[in-house]
Protein backbone atom coordinates (compact mmCIF):
# COMPACT_ATOMS: atom_id res chain seq x y z
CA UNK A 1 0.00 0.00 0.00
CA UNK A 2 1.10 3.66 -0.90
CA UNK A 3 0.13 6.35 0.85
CA UNK A 4 0.44 9.79 -0.58
CA UNK A 5 1.04 11.83 2.47
CA UNK A 6 0.92 15.36 2.20
CA UNK A 7 0.09 18.37 3.62
CA UNK A 8 -0.21 22.74 3.75
CA UNK A 9 -1.96 24.54 6.14
CA UNK A 10 -5.15 23.15 7.74
CA UNK A 11 -5.55 19.73 7.40
CA UNK A 12 -6.89 17.05 9.69
CA UNK A 13 -5.18 13.67 10.01
CA UNK A 14 -7.82 11.22 10.31
CA UNK A 15 -5.80 8.07 9.48
CA UNK A 16 -5.44 6.72 12.98
CA UNK A 17 -7.38 7.14 16.42
CA UNK A 18 -4.75 8.84 18.37
CA UNK A 19 -3.81 11.27 15.88
CA UNK A 20 -7.45 11.51 14.43
CA UNK A 21 -8.69 14.81 15.68
CA UNK A 22 -4.82 16.34 14.89
CA UNK A 23 -4.88 19.45 13.03
CA UNK A 24 -2.40 20.76 10.93
CA UNK A 25 -2.91 24.38 10.47
CA UNK A 26 -4.17 26.08 6.81
CA UNK A 27 -4.55 23.36 4.78
CA UNK A 28 -7.65 22.29 2.48
CA UNK A 29 -8.67 18.33 3.69
CA UNK A 30 -8.65 16.25 0.94
CA UNK A 31 -10.21 12.65 0.93
CA UNK A 32 -8.38 11.01 3.95
CA UNK A 33 -8.85 6.80 3.14
CA UNK A 34 -8.80 3.99 6.59
CA UNK A 35 -4.77 4.10 6.44
CA UNK A 36 -4.22 1.68 9.45
CA UNK A 37 -6.73 -0.91 7.36
CA UNK A 38 -4.94 -0.77 4.17
CA UNK A 39 -6.95 1.51 1.94
CA UNK A 40 -6.40 3.66 -0.80
CA UNK A 41 -4.37 6.19 -1.54
CA UNK A 42 -4.33 9.76 -0.07
CA UNK A 43 -2.89 13.07 -1.11
CA UNK A 44 -3.23 15.52 1.48
CA UNK A 45 -1.65 18.82 0.18
CA UNK A 46 0.73 20.89 -2.42
CA UNK A 47 4.04 18.71 -1.33
CA UNK A 48 3.77 14.21 -2.12
CA UNK A 49 5.54 12.49 0.65
CA UNK A 50 4.69 8.95 -0.23
CA UNK A 51 4.57 6.34 2.59
CA UNK A 52 4.19 2.68 1.90
CA UNK A 53 4.32 -0.91 4.18
CA UNK A 54 7.10 -2.93 2.15
CA UNK A 55 7.58 -6.67 2.54
CA UNK A 56 9.75 -7.46 5.59
CA UNK A 57 8.00 -5.19 7.91
CA UNK A 58 9.85 -1.55 6.51
CA UNK A 59 8.29 1.39 6.27
CA UNK A 60 8.94 3.44 3.26
CA UNK A 61 9.42 7.48 3.60
CA UNK A 62 10.02 9.01 0.18
CA UNK A 63 10.28 12.85 0.15
CA UNK A 64 9.79 14.18 -3.06
CA UNK A 65 12.72 15.99 -5.10
CA UNK A 66 13.30 19.33 -5.86
CA UNK A 67 11.05 20.62 -2.57
CA UNK A 68 11.98 21.55 1.14
CA UNK A 69 9.92 19.69 3.71
CA UNK A 70 8.34 21.97 6.12
CA UNK A 71 6.78 20.94 9.34
CA UNK A 72 3.31 20.15 8.42
CA UNK A 73 4.33 17.79 5.67
CA UNK A 74 6.47 16.26 8.16
CA UNK A 75 3.80 15.85 10.85
CA UNK A 76 0.92 14.31 8.19
CA UNK A 77 3.92 11.81 7.00
CA UNK A 78 4.29 11.37 10.37
CA UNK A 79 0.94 10.14 11.56
CA UNK A 80 1.01 8.21 8.30
CA UNK A 81 3.94 5.85 9.26
CA UNK A 82 2.26 5.67 12.82
CA UNK A 83 -1.08 4.61 11.18
CA UNK A 84 0.99 1.98 9.42
CA UNK A 85 3.22 0.80 12.41
CA UNK A 86 0.33 0.14 14.59
CA UNK A 87 1.55 0.63 17.87
CA UNK A 88 4.95 -1.27 17.08
CA UNK A 89 8.42 0.63 16.90
CA UNK A 90 9.75 -0.45 13.35
CA UNK A 91 12.38 0.43 10.99
CA UNK A 92 12.24 3.49 8.57
CA UNK A 93 13.54 3.74 5.37
CA UNK A 94 13.73 7.31 4.85
CA UNK A 95 14.45 8.38 0.65
CA UNK A 96 15.59 11.75 0.70
CA UNK A 97 17.38 11.94 -3.27
CA UNK A 98 16.73 15.57 -4.36
CA UNK A 99 15.53 16.57 -1.70
CA UNK A 100 16.14 20.35 -1.54
CA UNK A 101 16.42 21.29 2.42
CA UNK A 102 14.00 20.13 5.65
CA UNK A 103 12.95 22.88 8.21
CA UNK A 104 13.97 22.46 11.85
CA UNK A 105 10.11 21.96 12.48
CA UNK A 106 10.68 18.56 10.15
CA UNK A 107 13.60 17.65 11.68
CA UNK A 108 11.83 17.67 14.61
CA UNK A 109 9.08 15.91 13.60
CA UNK A 110 11.65 13.09 12.84
CA UNK A 111 14.11 12.82 15.69
CA UNK A 112 10.78 12.80 18.01
CA UNK A 113 9.47 9.76 15.78
CA UNK A 114 7.87 7.26 18.54
CA UNK A 115 7.51 4.70 15.57
CA UNK A 116 10.84 4.10 14.25
CA UNK A 117 12.78 1.38 15.81
CA UNK A 118 16.04 2.36 13.34
CA UNK A 119 16.17 5.07 10.14
CA UNK A 120 18.03 4.37 7.34
CA UNK A 121 18.41 7.53 5.18
CA UNK A 122 19.12 6.77 1.13
CA UNK A 123 20.36 9.33 -0.97
CA UNK A 124 22.54 9.77 -4.06
CA UNK A 125 24.32 13.34 -4.21
CA UNK A 126 26.69 15.00 -1.69
CA UNK A 127 23.79 17.45 -0.80
CA UNK A 128 22.08 13.98 -0.35
CA UNK A 129 24.41 13.54 2.13
CA UNK A 130 24.41 17.18 4.08
CA UNK A 131 20.38 16.94 4.59
CA UNK A 132 21.04 13.25 6.14
CA UNK A 133 23.98 14.48 8.11
CA UNK A 134 21.58 17.44 9.06
CA UNK A 135 19.26 14.94 10.18
CA UNK A 136 21.15 12.56 11.77
CA UNK A 137 22.66 15.08 14.08
CA UNK A 138 18.87 15.84 15.36
CA UNK A 139 17.94 11.77 16.22
CA UNK A 140 18.03 10.63 19.70
CA UNK A 141 20.84 8.19 20.86
CA UNK A 142 18.30 5.37 21.36
CA UNK A 143 17.27 5.13 17.61
CA UNK A 144 19.91 4.00 15.49
CA UNK A 145 20.16 5.68 12.05
CA UNK A 146 22.60 5.94 8.97
CA UNK A 147 23.42 7.14 5.77
CA UNK A 148 23.58 5.10 2.33
CA UNK A 149 23.94 5.40 -1.09
CA UNK A 150 22.31 2.19 -2.16
CA UNK A 151 18.41 1.32 -1.08
CA UNK A 152 19.56 -2.44 -1.08
CA UNK A 153 22.23 -1.72 1.84
CA UNK A 154 20.16 0.52 3.72
CA UNK A 155 17.45 -2.62 3.44
CA UNK A 156 19.93 -5.18 4.62
CA UNK A 157 21.37 -3.14 7.52
CA UNK A 158 17.34 -2.32 8.42
CA UNK A 159 16.92 -6.36 8.44
CA UNK A 160 18.13 -6.46 12.22
CA UNK A 161 15.31 -3.98 13.28
CA UNK A 162 12.52 -5.65 12.14
CA UNK A 163 10.56 -8.09 14.37
CA UNK A 164 10.24 -10.15 11.31
CA UNK A 165 13.98 -10.97 11.77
Amino acid sequence: MTIEATAGPGELITAEPDVAHEAVPDVAHHAVPDVAHGAGVTTLGPVPIGVRLREGGIIEVALPANEEIEGPEARVAGAAVRALANGRRVPVLLVITGVVGVSVEARHVYSTSIAASAFALVGESPVDRVIAHYLLRSKTETIPAQFFLSEAEAIDWLGQYTSEH
